[in-house]
């Protein structure tokens, strides 16, 4: 578990810091500048990271199920080497499918002045600003939703439904609870990343003003890589006696002679 905690850390780093230094310049100056090149980079790596945490949420909601449903053959199944292998793919497929339809939108051609009103390159406003044909784009996203976003809802809300079934099982509502516990942080971490993917992606947004899709589009670049460490530490029993720990030996006094 905390192996995957710390991947989704890393993640939860790497996202922002591939917006921030932009976007920060941009509010400082009221707007900015940047290269063709450097927006599909951009975008390239944005949307890798944000696969990259669609994927290993479903991991972590794998990890749970065989840890509750499960537990006499937790140690057997979900090995080191397992949690590597499962870390390496989520890594691979990110970059590969992701390079499918980065690759198209290159070569579109921009034709209409070359401003976009958002704070980073997006898929969205890269493709309203395209003067090609962007249906094969529109048709490659969809194909690559299917693994992305279709498989790992069914993988969880799978995993969510057998890890409830064998909850209700347990006869002690002290047990019930404590095991409960043990997944609660994960799902509400998929659930606040999942709505506000939806929001953004799936949902309408025609009848939307841009800045309210500004707006959410911050929630999974800067609001979800923030409160994620908040929501795994503040309900983690072994987190918080590891800071409370921390904390003491800091404050300790030492005396010299």
């Amino acid at each position: 578990m905390y192996f995957f905690i710390s991947q989704l850390s890393v993640n939860d780093i790497l996202l922002p810091t591939d917006i921030v230094p932009n976007m920060l310049h941009i509010l400082l100056n009221n707007g900015g500048t940047i290269t063709f090149s450097g927006c599909i980079t951009q975008l390239y790596f944005f949307c890798v990271f944000v696969l990259f945490e669609c994927f290993i949420l479903t991991v972590m909601s794998y990890d749970r199920y065989v840890a509750i449903c499960n537990p006499l053959h937790y140690s057997s199944i979900m090995t080191s080497g397992h949690c590597v292998k499962f870390i390496c793919l989520c890594w691979a497929v990110s970059f590969a499918l992701v390079l499918i339809y980065v690759v198209t939108t290159s070569t579109l051609r921009f034709c209409k002045p070359n401003i976009l009103d958002h704070f980073f390159c997006d898929y969205i406003p890269l493709l309203e600003n395209s003067c090609s044909d962007t249906l094969i784009v529109k048709i490659e996203v969809g194909f690559v939703s299917i693994p992305v976003v279709i498989m790992p809802i069914i993988i969880i809300i799978a995993s969510y439904t057998n890890i409830i079934v064998t909850i209700l099982r347990i006869p002690s509502s002290s047990g019930r609870q404590k095991t409960f516990s043990t997944c609660s942080s994960h799902l509400i971490v998929v659930s606040i990343y999942y709505w506000t993917l939806f929001s953004v992606y799936v949902v309408p947004t025609k009848g939307l003003s841009s800045n309210t899709n500004k707006v959410l589009s911050l929630l999974y670049t800067m609001f979800t890589p923030v409160i994620n460490p908040f929501i795994y530490s503040l309900r983690n029993k072994d987190i918080m006696k590891a800071l409370k720990l921390f904390f003491l030996r800091g404050n300790k006094m030492i005396d010299f002679d």
